[in-house]
């Protein structure tokens, strides 16, 4: 009898993650550090790609402060027993003092967010990448971007993901300031200017990381289809020309590709523990209904189960998620609307806020309008009280609500761009096709066009309705999972590694 052939060993490096596997080891349930939609992805890819058998290890930040209250038990342990613990396992910690006192996984000052990236690939590139020997790096996002020059120079085969558009600039100096060999790898890195040689570029040509991430990066892939032809296209006027010319030149190579990321399996109408009433596409309209009866008298709201009620479930940024859209007609849409009693929620942090509460406190809108932080136990009810959600977006990479939404029975309204084209479709009753409400041309009149369209949905009858909603749970059930996901990064590891990633069984 043959051995098993072993399979590829595979590092995934990212700042973020919500939870990861219990096989993955004893500290597994107890780290959680999230800023936005990467740790989500990077914690269900690690799930999915180790419940199918990948050899999968994680890299990411000891961020003590974060994950305290969950890793409370382990702290009273000496550091010497956890450093014992964890070569046993599959989290890889990236162990150093920047890191354990943050209480948020990114800091508000730029240049500090660059010592901490540059922090942490120093300790990915010196101490975990030679512990774990992978044969395959996935990278993420900025923070992990000088590590692909390094893995190509290692000719380690290196995945770069682009998460979000983001990124910091350092000398090279200023990375082997904090311990980086960037001599070794430094003519695999992407410049502000040209790099004739190592001398005249150290101290005064700085790095993006971003961007080195592209260049140095043997595959690329965004995290939508749409959102990487958008960027190749020049759609988009605030996609740096480096970003772009990299990205088009990985196309042309065919080492480029768009993979959509799916919402968290805990998003789940039927198993929420979050809600007051669990409920399934069968029984829909009673749970929604005791869902936003519920969330109304939990929030001042009027209660009304017949209240058309409107979700914001992303973060109040005007740069990217076109909130001020929604305040130029925000009077306009609850007075259209005052007799039916329409309601908005939000349930999510940033600047905008101030703006949506003093809107609400000028026309008192007390009673129907809800400004909330960010709570996942809201978030959640959220989803499952609402009728619609609300994402005029001006660009998404990708984007999560609108694909959660539609599984509680939530349609999105939404702009037709980047992750959103490629998940949402207008409804159409007459041909029972569609699963939201989209439109096109990202400005106020455009989204108060798609909120009418909503509406005209709403007040149809109720079998009509209840028919519509229960199709597009069922099929946004069966579409946005995270094991389509992890299938497709399985066949492009085994593109990259030319053989398969999953155990060879035995031959007898």
């Amino acid at each position: 009898m043959n051995a098993a052939t072993p399979s590829p060993r595979i590092l995934i490096v990212t700042p973020e993650v919500t939870y990861l596997p219990d096989r993955m080891g004893s500290f597994a349930n107890y780290l959680t550090a999230k800023a936005g939609g990467l740790a989500d992805v990077s914690a269900a890819l690690v799930k999915a790609l180790s419940e199918q058998g990948a050899d999968v290890h994680v890299a990411l930040p000891d961020y003590r402060s974060i994950f305290k209250d969950r890793l409370a038990p382990f702290l009273k342990k000496e550091q010497s027993t956890i450093r014992q613990i964890m070569p046993d396992d599959r989290i890889h910690l990236a162990q150093d003092r920047a890191f354990y006192y943050m209480n948020q996984v990114y800091s508000h000052y730029g240049g500090e967010n660059t010592k901490l990236a540059v922090t942490f690939q120093r300790e990915v590139i010196n101490n975990i990448i030679p512990r774990v020997r992978p044969d395959l790096i996935h990278c993420n996002d900025w923070m992990t971007g000088l590590i692909p020059a390094m893995s190509r120079q290692m000719g380690i085969p290196c995945l770069f993901t682009v998460h979000n558009i983001h990124t910091v600039h350092a000398t090279l100096a200023q990375i082997e300031d904090r311990g980086i060999d960037a001599a070794y790898f430094w003519h695999h890195l992407y410049y502000k200017q040209m790099a004739v040689d190592y001398e005249s570029t150290r101290t005064t040509n700085p790095v993006d990381f971003l961007v080195s991430g592209v260049f140095g990066a043997h595959f690329v892939n965004t995290v939508s289809p749409t959102f990487l032809m958008e960027i190749v296209d020049g759609q988009h006027d605030f996609i740096e020309p480096a970003l772009q010319f990299e990205l088009a030149n990985k196309v042309k190579a065919g080492c480029a590709v768009g993979i959509l990321n799916a919402p968290d399996p805990s998003f789940n109408p039927s198993t929420d523990y979050h809600l007051k009433r669990m409920y399934s596409a069968g029984d829909h309209r009673k749970g929604k209904r005791e869902n936003k009866v519920y969330l109304q008298e939990h929030l001042g709201l009027i209660k009304d189960a017949d209240a058309p009620v409107f979700f914001w479930p992303s973060r109040l940024d005007p740069v990217q998620k076109g909130c001020q859209l929604l305040a130029d007609i925000f009077y306009r849409v609850i007075s259209t609307w005052w007799e039916q009693n329409l309601q908005i929620v939000f349930v999510a942090n940033g600047d905008y806020q101030q703006v949506f509460r003093d809107i609400v406190v000028q026309h008192g809108f007390q009673n129907r309008v809800a400004v909330c932080q960010f709570d996942e136990q809201l978030e959640h009810l959220g989803y499952a009280a609402s009728d619609f959600i609300l994402m005029p977006s001006r660009f998404e990479p990708c984007g999560l609500p609108q694909m959660v939404a539609p599984i509680y029975g939530s349609l999105p309204v939404a702009h037709n761009t980047g992750g959103i084209h490629d998940t949402i479709h207008h409804l159409n009753i007459r041909e029972n096709s569609g699963n939201g409400f989209i439109f096109d041309v990202y400005d106020a009149a455009g989204l108060f066009w798609a909120i009418e369209e909503a509406m005209r949905f709403y007040i149809q009858p109720g079998k009509i309705k209840s028919r519509q909603i229960e199709r597009i749970m069922q099929e946004s059930k069966a579409t946005f999972t995270h094991g389509t996901t992890a299938r497709q990064y399985i066949d492009l590891y085994e593109k990259m590694l030319q053989r398969p990633l999953l155990p060879t069984p035995p031959v007898s």
